[in-house]
C-alpha cells in the first residue's frame, strides 16, 4: 500500500497534539474489499501535489466518504475520520467554493497540516 508523500509529516504533527497512533495503517473489511485508512488516529492524509486541485479533491472526498463508511458498519462505529489536508491547500482552495460546500454538505472534518514544520495549524469541525 503506497502512503501519501506527507504520510509521516501528519504522523508526527498528531503525536506532537498528544494523539497516540495505534495502528499504521488502520485496516477494516468492508464487505469483501480491504480498507487501509491512513492512521489509526483516523485520519486520511492527502498532499494535493497533483496539477489539478479539483481532481486531488475528488479523489480524496471519494476515498474519505467511503472510509467513513466502512467504519460506520465496523465494529469501531464510533471513530470519526479526518481528513488532513495541508495547509497550502486549504487555503488556495478548499475554504472556497465548490469545495466549501462539499465540505460542509457532507460534513468533512479537517485537520490543516504545515509540511515544512510538521504542524497542526487548523481543526475544522
Amino acid at each position: 500500500m503506497a502512503k501519501d508523500i506527507f504520510h509521516n509529516t501528519v504522523k508526527i504533527a498528531l503525536q506532537k497534539e498528544g494523539w497516540q497512533i495505534t495502528h499504521d495503517p488502520y485496516q477494516l473489511r468492508y464487505g469483501i474489499a480491504d480498507i487501509y485508512i491512513d492512521l489509526a488516529a483516523e485520519v486520511e492524509v492527502k498532499s494535493f501535489i497533483s496539477g489539478s486541485n479539483i481532481s486531488a479533491f475528488h479523489t480524496a472526498l471519494g476515498q474519505f466518504l467511503n472510509y467513513r463508511i466502512a467504519i460506520e458498519v465496523s465494529d469501531e462505529p464510533g471513530r470519526i475520520l479526518y481528513l488532513a489536508v495541508p495547509r497550502d491547500a486549504y487555503q488556495t482552495f478548499l475554504r472556497f467554493e465548490p469545495a466549501k460546500t462539499v465540505i460542509q454538505r457532507y460534513q468533512v472534518r479537517l485537520i490543516v497540516y504545515n509540511p515544512n514544520s510538521e504542524a497542526i495549524e487548523q481543526w475544522i469541525e
